[in-house]
């Protein structure tokens, strides 16, 4: 199946929030959304959910338009929220009951749906404990779990590793590739690039609710890596090298220098040969070099680049 973004737009009276959207989303899939924040992410989700109302475009499932059949997104879509359940005095299980019954599912189905998404989300042992007494990454599967109720073939999770600890991110990315091999489609919003790479089969990257790219991430830092000058890095003895520095910034070829510890980044636009010259000059000057290499692009210098590096 196919989820499908058509020239989206969000208007409000003071901006305009998502401007001409397109992307697409396939079963079996998992992208990764990303962007500044302020970007759009959260509010393109409610809109595919239909919590917020579109002011223009469409969005269609295997070619039919949710927008003039809003039962498909019952039927196919679940959504993860990024605010988790802090209800007092309900246990994880009749609050899961309490969504498999709105849903329309009657017992003993109702038992038996509620019962494989304890034992999937691992809150079997914890279903008798109030929600408010649970730690973020036990309220996390929660909404996990109400977002699975329906079967859906598309999950869509806003910023679902927020907060969490290593263990509970680990557990899931785990429970995120189990879903893609079930053939769900899953598109993820998260600031953590590094962890989504791992996942995600493709991105979508949006700035002030525009599109800047899309496609596989192999795709895209290859574009970004034709597209744009090197990365070099040089690691030094010393913390910082205000000599290195100063005679790397002095070279022409040189731009966009950082600074991290004893670790020093640039972008380079010379020749392999005038590459070996700066190097030259480095150690004619004394500097002690630990390192010098190209920086291999990922997905996280990627967005970096494709975004200008203008966190909002």
């Amino acid at each position: 199946m196919k989820l499908e973004v058509i020239r989206l737009k969000k208007e409000y009276k003071d901006c305009i929030a998502i401007k001409d959207l397109s992307f697409s989303l396939e079963t079996g899939e998992i992208a990764g959304f990303i962007g500044p924040n302020g970007s759009g992410k959260t509010t393109t989700m409610k809109m595919i959910t239909n919590i917020e109302t579109c002011t223009d475009g469409d969005i269609r499932i295997d070619g039919i338009s949710i927008l003039e059949h809003p039962e498909l997104i019952r039927n196919h879509i679940g959504y993860v929220p990024d605010s988790i359940p802090s209800i007092k005095d309900m246990t994880v299980h009749e609050y899961l009951d309490f969504f498999t019954s709105a849903y329309g599912f009657k017992t003993p189905e109702r038992q038996r749906i509620t019962k494989d998404l304890e034992e999937f989300t691992n809150l079997a042992t914890i279903k008798w404990k109030t929600i408010n007494t649970l730690s973020k990454g036990m309220k996390q599967r929660i909404s996990i779990a109400r977002a699975l109720i329906n079967d859906p073939d598309f999950v869509l999770m806003d910023e679902p590793a927020a907060g969490l600890d290593p263990k509970a991110r680990l557990e899931l990315k785990n429970m995120l590739l189990f879903l893609k091999k079930q053939g769900k489609g899953i598109l993820i919003s998260s600031h953590i690039l590094s962890e989504l790479s791992e996942m995600c089969t493709s991105t979508i990257i949006i700035e002030k609710g525009v599109l800047l790219k899309s496609g596989k991430i192999d795709n895209v830092v290859h574009e970004v890596e034709k597209t744009h000058n090197p990365v070099f890095q040089i690691k030094t003895l010393d913390t910082p090298n205000e000599k290195v520095i100063k005679i790397i910034s002095l070279n022409p070829m040189v731009d966009k220098i950082t600074v991290n510890g004893n670790t020093i980044e640039f972008e380079y636009s010379g020749s392999e040969k005038q590459v070996g010259e700066l190097v030259k000059k480095l150690l004619s000057e004394g500097i002690h070099l630990l390192s010098f290499g190209f920086k291999k692009e990922d997905l996280e210098s990627a967005f970096m680049r494709i975004t200008k590096g203008e966190i909002q």
